[in-house]
């Protein structure tokens, strides 16, 4: 009965790590979403009278906010930068490739001790029958 107890519980260690690694895959989406919503959605920026005003989104700007919106004195052009988005776009690298190991692993880990115990099982009727037909 060890062995039951053993397998239960390193299916149980191969569950939680698996969901640890959902949650960070879920994470990274976030990550992923919030760099989408920097990048493609508008926005207004303050200006210094007191007004706002609208500016384009980052990745579909031809000209003024993007690239020389800060030697015209564009409000937008500092609002939203391009490092930011970057960053957290590559933060989530390391968070998707980590949640996918975990996922990968947990879920192998699982599937190989359900494969371990159905072998066992298929051992334990090959004797009873082996031991039927003998006696």
């Amino acid at each position: 009965m060890r062995s039951r107890e053993y397998d239960l519980e390193f299916r149980e260690q191969a569950a939680r790590i698996r969901n640890w690694g959902t949650g960070l895959l879920i994470l990274a989406g976030l990550l992923w979403s919030w760099c989408a919503v920097l990048l493609l959605t508008d926005y207004e920026v303050e200006t210094r009278v007191g007004s706002t005003k609208e500016c384009e989104a980052r990745l579909f700007t031809e000209s003024g906010t993007a690239n020389e919106g800060v030697w015209a004195q564009d409000y937008c052009a500092d609002e939203r930068d391009w490092p930011e988005a970057l960053a957290v776009l590559g933060l989530s690298i390391p968070v998707a490739l980590v949640g996918t190991a975990l996922v990968t692993t947990g879920s192998v880990s699982r599937r190989m001790s359900g494969h371990a115990q159905a072998m066992r099982e298929l051992d334990r009727l090959a004797e009873r029958r082996e031991k039927e037909s003998q006696g």
